[in-house]
């Protein structure tokens, strides 16, 4: 199978180094220099260093050679992008009339609310095969071959066949969903909550309280989740509890150090300036608080995250607010 993986960041090259395993793969990325660095030395030295690239892995900064590439009937594309940038992606793919097209990204657009199937329904259509492939999962571990199981989404049979042919190999297990809202909701909300465990964490609140936002987080994401027409039950699998469990408690989650750094008292600018990026819970915080607002949601762990991200609140002030909402009957 012919597939394209559009985007060289750390996720990105870590599906493609697992794919090549039965596959003809080619990894894009829109820094040539970057990317003629990575095809000699064979390692992407600032994402994930340390991992070698398969001699059989091609890589490209050419955008239409990667979309052709892939735009056959049973071919793949994979946009390996953040959220924020799988809009102007999916814009540049629409030429080329790819069959088939998944993301891995995790989150809500921020400025409009959208999940990522909304964005790509509004600009492919329902022509074109399309499906979200989410799970708990960290590049690190994927590139070394080790253990991990991931879900594919979609409203197409023929798309959810696809992706198990290409990735369902050696170490890695992929089932199937129809529920996009689903899997997606608990994708993107596990990151915001990942920054609060990071945040009692960093304060040294102990295990139990770690255990009760995981637990009234979860709470938060079904909620969300079914308001948006998602299945409660999706949110008791892989993408659900299974990836909030990987994120709020291990220590390669990018959003639990945003939580951790917090919990010492650093701004979100110095936070950022350390690890060189925004992580996804960070912008779809705001999202979420915005769009549980608009839907009667209640989300007190998301609007503290969002309180202290972006109101200018403490983690202090954050946690005691939590610890003093008045007690009530534990429902989802």
């Amino acid at each position: 199978m012919n597939i394209s993986v559009l985007g060289a960041g750390a996720w990105g090259t870590a599906v493609a180094i697992a794919l090549t395993a039965k596959n003809n793969v080619l990894l894009w990325g829109r820094n040539a220099t970057a990317m003629q660095h990575m095809a000699s030395t064979r390692d992407n030295a600032t994402y994930l260093p340390g991992h070698p690239l398969p001699a059989t892995l091609d890589i490209t900064a050419d955008f239409e050679r990667a979309v052709r590439h892939a735009s056959g009937a049973q071919d793949l594309l994979v946009i390996a992008t953040s959220v924020s940038g799988l809009r102007p992606t999916l814009v540049a793919c629409q030429p080329f009339a790819p069959h088939n097209v998944i993301w891995l990204c995790k989150g809500f657009e921020e400025n409009t609310q959208l999940l990522p199937h909304q964005i790509a329904k509004e600009l492919l259509g329902d022509n074109i095969n399309t499906g979200a492939l989410l799970g708990p999962s960290f590049a690190q571990e994927v590139a070394k071959g080790m253990p991990c199981a991931l879900t594919i989404a979609s409203h197409s049979q023929d798309l959810c066949r696809l992706v198990v042919q290409a990735l369902h190999v050696n170490a890695m297990r992929v089932y199937s969903s129809d529920d996009l809202v689903g899997v997606e909701v608990g994708g993107a909300v596990k990151n915001i909550l990942a920054i609060a465990t990071g945040v009692a964490d960093g304060m040294g609140l102990g295990l139990n309280a770690r255990a009760a936002l995981m637990t009234r987080g979860l709470a938060e994401i079904s909620r969300l989740g079914v308001a948006l027409g998602g299945k409660a039950e999706t949110l008791m699998g892989l993408t659900g509890v299974g990836d909030l469990i990987l994120t709020c408690t291990g220590d390669l989650s990018r959003n639990r150090k945003v939580g951790l750094a917090l919990a010492q008292g650093k701004t979100l600018a110095t936070i950022v300036q350390e690890l060189g990026h925004v992580a996804e819970g960070v912008r779809c915080a705001q999202a979420v608080r915005g769009l549980a607002a608009k839907l009667g949601v209640d989300m007190p762990i998301t609007n503290a995250v969002a309180g202290v991200l972006f109101d200018g609140i403490s983690a202090t002030d954050m946690i005691g607010r939590l610890l003093s909402r008045d007690a009530k009957q534990e429902t989802l």
